[in-house]
């Protein structure tokens, strides 16, 4: 306990200095923003400023990043609460509650506890990461190679299977992502593969293009599709000084234990690679409205059925961030994303990270509990000031959004190769999108098909190319079992489901 408080001291000497503090608030500022625009999401915002990092110190950069990540989930629940449409995944079941008390004029009291059920999730979360992060951490340090790919598979399988509408899209999607990631240059024999003779492609394809085309693009062409740039601007009036603005002593006495449930089951599935912040506020919510003496009152305006997602959401973001400092897996579509930003500056997360970067684990783990109490200050104050970005019609929104992205890509390498790639895989996500596919899949496929690829070829190495390697060792064997039982459970409930529908016809 006494070594988690020391570093977690360093880690605030870190967070606190003057140039972090400043992006740190203009990286939750960002996400909130972020989180105001229907169906954008944390992953699209992140992916289109990573260009803007460019010039800064690695620890600095990542902490703007990640403000944006988890300051996002504040944003998204206000559309939730005020217009009944997510910001993204992770705040659909806050419009289950939220969105009637705001029709029943109790908007304000649900924007203040939703902040305030962020802020304790996100806590609980951080600490959390405290007291985990460094045994995980000592766990993983004996994974070698056979291991490290196994986990790396497994994380992408169970992604596939919940983000997808169904395992062969997510899979199909997951595919999509490794054949990106096999362009350039062959590790073992220095051949170049798919590269059509373009010196550009010899290094491979960055994930910053494919990764703005299909979220950020590949959103916006959708909005389009559906006639989201046609809609009226909506005028809402949300008045800080009004006397109904607070929340009444009795919705913090109903929802008391409902933080702690929230929090704690968010954090677990953050911590489960292809859960995430979606399945946990959900799952928190379901669970919530099982235990409750009064299950009737969900969908009608109960406060825990706010609550509940609500800490759920910001505590599986902080859960989220163990797996991918530790282990090096992201569990989502976003920390995808931070992770190629960690691989871009040239920090390796896994089980030598906080061994040979103190500073940056224990910093970003600081500047989140920093964030999270910015936030609820924001959240409060600035509620008002951030609904009225839903006064700018999206026909304006979109082509400044497009012009960023175009301009941000270009300025990576000054390459029209990857401006193209940038348009492609835009129109690829718009498909995606439409037809149920799952871009986050095959964005951490392109970050992790490199890592994966050298890491199952060490194996062989290691093995005398025989897949012996997989099974010999405990853990090893620990995860091939897993990989194997998800297959088959996906296999058996492929058959029932069959069986069920040759029944009924």
């Amino acid at each position: 306990m006494n070594e988690v408080l020391a570093n977690l001291a360093s880690g605030l000497s870190v967070a606190l200095t003057l140039g972090n503090l400043v992006f740190l608030v203009l990286g939750v500022s960002v996400g909130m923003l972020v989180g105001l625009f229907p169906g954008f999401g944390p992953a699209a915002g992140i992916a289109i400023l990573i260009p803007m990092t460019f010039g800064l110190e690695p620890t600095t950069a990542i902490i703007l990043l990640a403000g944006i990540y988890y300051g996002s989930m504040y944003g998204g629940t206000i559309t939730s609460i005020l217009i009944n449409t997510p910001g993204e995944s992770a705040t659909v079941a806050s419009t289950l509650d939220g969105y009637p008390m705001a029709q029943a004029g109790r908007a304000g009291p649900a924007l203040i506890m939703q902040a305030f059920a962020s802020f304790v999730g996100g806590t609980i979360g951080v600490i959390l990461i405290c007291s985990f992060t460094p045994a995980l951490s000592r766990f993983a340090a004996s994974f070698g190679p056979s291991e490290y790919f196994l986990i790396v598979f497994l994380g992408l399988l169970l992604l596939a299977t919940l983000m997808g509408d169904n395992l062969l899209k997510g899979i199909i999607s997951a595919l999509f992502g490794f054949a990106i990631s096999t362009v350039g240059v062959d590790v073992i024999s220095g051949a170049q593969r798919f590269t059509f003779g373009s010196p550009e492609l010899i290094g491979g394809i960055y994930f910053v293009p494919v990764a703005i085309g299909l979220f950020g693009i590949g959103e916006l062409l959708n909005c389009i599709y559906t006639g989201e740039h046609r809609k009226p601007a909506r005028r809402l009036n949300v008045t800080f000084f009004s006397s109904d603005f607070w929340p009444e002593k009795r919705d913090y006495i109903v929802s008391r234990f409902t933080f702690l449930r929230g929090s704690l089951i968010g954090f677990v599935a953050g911590i489960l690679p292809g859960s995430g912040a979606t399945i946990g506020s959900i799952l928190a919510y379901s669970v919530e409205k099982r235990v409750a003496r009064d299950p009737e009152s969900f969908g009608s305006g109960d406060m825990r059925g706010l609550v509940a997602p609500e800490t759920a959401n910001n505590a599986a973001s902080a859960g989220a961030m163990v797996p991918l400092i530790s282990l090096g897996i992201p569990g989502s579509g976003a920390t995808a994303v931070l992770l190629g930003a960690l691989l871009m500056w040239g920090l390796q997360p896994g089980p030598m990270l906080i061994v040979e970067g103190p500073e940056f684990v224990w910093g970003l783990i600081a500047s989140m509990y920093l964030g999270n109490m910015m936030l609820v200050l924001m959240s409060v104050v600035a509620i008002p000031l951030f609904v009225k970005v839903l006064d700018v019609p999206y026909r304006l929104v979109v082509p400044a959004i497009v012009t960023l992205c175009i301009v941000g890509t270009f300025a990576l390498h000054s390459s029209m190769v990857e401006t193209w790639l940038l348009i492609a895989t835009g129109l690829v996500g718009f498909g995606m999108k439409r037809f149920g596919y799952s871009p986050a899949a095959t964005v951490l496929a392109v970050v992790l098909g490199g890592m994966a690829e050298n890491a199952f070829l060490q194996s062989l190495l290691i093995g005398d190319g025989s897949l012996r390697i997989f099974i010999e060792r405990p853990i090893s064997l620990v995860l091939t079992l897993v990989t194997v039982s998800i297959f088959a459970a996906a296999a058996m409930t492929r058959l029932t489901a069959l069986r069920r529908g040759r029944r009924k016809s």
